[in-house]
């Protein structure tokens, strides 16, 4: 992947977040990304505007903005990155997991590409980052999992901890403090009805958790 010669960290991060919400070829609304990136919606446009001069989105006013596949590129480059970062300070540098996504936001700016291959090697091209996300290949390929939320896993049903899918550190932390790391085993044995906790067991101890918490943590299913 070569660098384009607008990219800064304010450009990495706005195609970043086109890319985290935008959904198959849908738009991303400018006010979403105002919300998202805590910038003003003026400055939001007035970027959307320099990077469809610049070949990297297609904006059109009042529609939003969608990544070209020269934006793609960069955004998942930046990506791996981040989740690169991510799993190198929790395995080899001892960073607890709610500890590593503001690190990685700063550091993935900052290093070279030479530094992020080095890093994959050591790891040994490690395809899945500590949160349980996939991590971009070199050419920007993605490994793909059915994945469904324990919200919506069925009584009786099991499964395995795939993915705790938020960047709150506070949220992580209370994933983990409630019992249900990654990797856990997980049946859920029953939920309370109107969005109420799902109890489920968790490596054979019995765990709850709140509705908005379960909807973020993703199960791989057993076939």
């Amino acid at each position: 992947m070569s660098d384009h010669p607008l990219q800064s960290k304010s450009v990495e991060n706005f195609l970043k977040a086109v890319y985290a919400l935008q959904e198959g070829d849908d738009r991303v609304a400018t006010n979403t990304l105002s919300d998202v990136l805590n910038k003003t919606a003026p400055s939001v446009t007035d970027m959307a505007q320099r990077l469809e001069s610049a070949g990297l989105v297609d904006y059109q006013k009042y529609r939003g903005v969608v990544l070209t596949e020269a934006g793609r590129e960069i955004a998942l480059k930046v990506i791996r990155r981040h989740r690169l970062i991510e799993l190198y300070l929790v395995r080899e540098l001892g960073y607890q997991l709610h500890e590593v996504h503001d690190e990685a936001e700063d550091l993935e700016h900052a290093v070279s590409d030479r530094f992020v291959e080095a890093i994959a090697k050591k790891l040994g091209d490690p395809v899945i980052d500590p949160h349980g996300d996939p991590i971009p290949s070199a050419d920007g390929t993605l490994l793909y999992r059915h994945l469904m939320p324990l919200s919506q896993l069925e009584p009786g049903r099991s499964g395995v901890i795939a993915q705790l899918k938020t960047s709150d550190p506070e949220m992580l932390q209370h994933m983990l403090d409630r019992g249900f790391p990654l990797q856990g085993k997980v049946e859920v044995i029953a939920r309370d009805p109107f969005q109420g906790p799902t109890m489920a067991l968790v490596n054979g101890i019995q765990r709850v958790v709140g509705h908005h918490v379960a909807e973020c943590i993703l199960i791989e299913t057993s076939p």
